[in-house]
C-alpha cells in the first residue's frame, strides 16, 4: 500500500510538474512579448525625441539659409552698383563664399563632426 501513495504522489508530482513547466513556459513567452514592447516603446521615445530636436532646427536653418541668400543678392548688387558692374558685386560675394566654405572645411572634420556625433550619442543615452 504504501508503494502506492509513492507511485501516486510520483505521478502526481509530475503531472504538477507538467502544468508547471506550461505556467513556466506561458510565463516566459508573455515576458518575452513584455521586453519587446519595452523595447519598441523605448525606441519610439527616442526616435520621437530625435524628430522634435530636428524639425525646429531644420525649419530655423531653412529661415537663416533663406535670409543669408537675399542678403547676399542684396550685398552683391550693392557692391556691383558701386563698383559700377554688377557682376563683380557677385564675384567679391562668391569669393567670400568660397574662403569662407574653405575655412569651414577644414574645421569640419576635427570639432564640427566630433560635436554632432557627440550630442546625437548624448541624446541617444538619455
Amino acid at each position: 500500500m504504501s508503494l502506492n501513495k509513492q507511485d501516486n504522489i510520483v505521478i502526481h508530482t509530475m503531472e504538477g510538474k507538467g502544468s508547471l513547466f506550461e505556467l513556466l513556459f506561458e510565463k516566459v513567452v508573455n515576458y518575452t512579448k513584455i521586453n519587446i514592447a519595452l523595447v519598441r516603446l523605448k525606441v519610439l521615445d527616442k526616435a520621437s525625441d530625435i524628430v522634435s530636436y530636428l524639425i525646429p532646427r531644420f525649419v530655423m536653418f531653412g529661415f537663416i539659409v533663406l535670409f543669408l541668400f537675399f542678403l547676399s543678392l542684396g550685398l552683391a548688387l550693392w557692391l556691383g552698383d558701386i563698383l559700377g558692374k554688377t557682376y563683380i558685386g557677385f564675384f567679391i560675394v562668391s569669393g567670400f563664399y568660397g574662403i569662407a566654405g574653405i575655412i569651414f572645411y577644414g574645421f569640419m572634420d576635427r570639432s564640427i563632426k566630433k560635436f554632432v556625433y557627440d550630442y546625437f550619442i548624448e541624446m541617444i543615452h538619455k
